[in-house]
């Protein structure tokens, strides 16, 4: 196994390890971000508003429906490290094949739900009429294609591991070139409009998918796939089900949360929710620099937990925390600076452009608390403890934002886009303060029981 693509995050200086393994992360994420901003702006800019909202309004949908499957794949990364930290080869292994042949699986069963259901779906999230048609058309093409996103991030996911986040973030710089181009290619010269940056989209993630396969069979023992040995090992399958599957639900059930927001959002017309849609575009550079520190602690706790490394642990979760509010805060505040500039990127309409700016404002200037808010969650997830974030975050991020919706949003006076904006500011501030006590809690009592 080359040395220089994996990191021992059970020794040894944390912040230095830390950047060098999330810095990749970082740049992974802001490129899959410009993917997303790619199809925004050429669609805005050259299809107009509609075609803007059509694609935007999928995106909590596609969270919706994908978010369990991605769960799986965290727990694949968290079974894998705890392999890697303690050194047993033959579990990895049973892990690397087992993860693979589940992403096919996970890949194929969405398929079949996106494509037969996107329309009906898309009329419960009271999806506006005159940009129904465009946002189902999206979305079939989007779910014909998402076996190779499944089996990216299962990939990355295994590569991650063991510390290596550099070749996941070289595959996607190259799928995002091929993305770009085809956008332009597809949009302004065919004039293919929603279908063309969804046929984009789906090359880019074809692309990415035989990339990552081709790393893994050429990978040292025991990360090398073997399609021989694609098989679902059921232990192995039952230790990522523990993890993955809370971690899934958890993400499900952020994304029915932001699904009824998106609804009340709908609610305002198509101008507001082509602005709600770049402004969630340009957020997301913010909250992807501070979720990539939260899975840094994941696999940095799963290694160190795998280990044995309790004060490790705590180290670890003490450093993410401090880093996370620092870019959180400034990154966040400087999008809020730059909020009208950032937004006219996405859309010539100015209602649409204020409509962006108003969430800007609401959410990045305080953002840093949905970081430190996931990385406690992350804590908790790599010491092997997956249900109770999941239900922390139920109560106190889902549970708060749709109880807003129902109440506090109902009153005619608050009756705006701002006050829908607001419910995510105070499910953070709940759910991080929860979060925090379990942490202490769990890392006291497995502290305890294995000392």
């Amino acid at each position: 196994m080359s040395k220089n693509r994996q990191i021992d995050m059970t020794e040894g200086p944390i912040l230095g390890k830390f950047l060098i393994f999330s810095l990749p992360i970082i740049a992974s994420g802001i490129l899959q971000l410009l993917f997303n901003a790619a199809d925004i702006i050429v669609v805005g800019k050259f299809a107009g508003d509609e075609s803007l909202a059509a694609v935007g309004s999928t995106g909590s949908l596609i969270n919706l429906l994908v978010n369990l499957f991605v769960g799986l794949s965290i727990g694949t990364n968290v079974v894998a490290a705890n392999f890697f930290g303690a050194g047993k080869k033959k579990e990895l292994e049973l892990t690397v094949h087992t993860a693979i042949l589940l992403s096919f699986i996970s890949g194929i069963f969405l398929t079949g739900i996106g494509v037969v259901f996107a329309k009906e779906i898309l009329k419960l999230m009271n999806c506006p009429e005159e940009v129904l048609r465009l946002a189902a058309l999206y979305l079939k093409i989007y779910f014909g294609g998402i076996t190779a996103t499944m089996v990216y991030n299962f990939g990355s996911a295994i590569l991650r591991a063991k510390g290596d986040t550099q070749r996941p973030l070289y595959i996607l710089f190259l799928a995002g070139i091929i993305n770009v181009i085809l956008n332009l290619i597809f949009v302004i010269f065919f004039r293919m409009g929603v279908a063309g940056v969804a046929t984009a989209t789906v090359i880019s993630q074809t692309v990415s998918a035989i990339l990552i396969i081709i790393i893994l069979l050429n990978e040292d023992e025991p990360f090398k796939l073997n399609f021989k040995k694609l098989a679902i090992d059921r232990w192995i399958l039952i230790k990522i089900i523990k993890i993955g599957v809370p971690t899934g639900f958890q993400g499900i059930m952020f994304s029915f949360s932001n699904v009824i927001i998106q609804s009340s959002v709908n609610s305002f017309g198509s101008i507001i929710i082509a602005g709600n849609s770049a402004a969630q575009n340009i957020e997301g550079f913010v909250y992807i620099s501070m979720n990539s520190f939260a899975q840094g602690t994941l696999t940095f706790v799963s290694q160190n937990y795998g280990a044995r490394k309790f004060d490790r642990i705590k180290k670890v979760t003490v450093t993410s925390l401090l880093t996370i509010f620092v870019i959180g805060l400034l990154l966040g505040n400087l999008v809020v600076f730059f909020a009208k500039p950032l937004a006219s990127i996405y859309s010539n309409t100015p209602e649409a452009i204020n409509a962006a700016v108003v969430r800007l404002q609401v959410i990045c200037s305080i953002y840093f608390l949905c970081g430190i808010m996931d990385t406690m969650g992350s804590s908790i997830r790599g010491m092997g403890h997956s249900v109770l974030p999941m239900v922390t975050t139920m109560i106190g991020a889902c549970g708060i934002r749709i109880l807003w919706l129902a109440t506090v949003f109902q009153i005619k006076t608050f009756h705006s886009p701002f006050i829908i904006y607001l419910s995510y500011p105070v499910s953070w501030i709940i759910t991080f303060i929860t979060q925090a006590i379990c942490f202490i809690v769990i890392y006291n009592r497995t502290k305890k029981n294995v000392v």
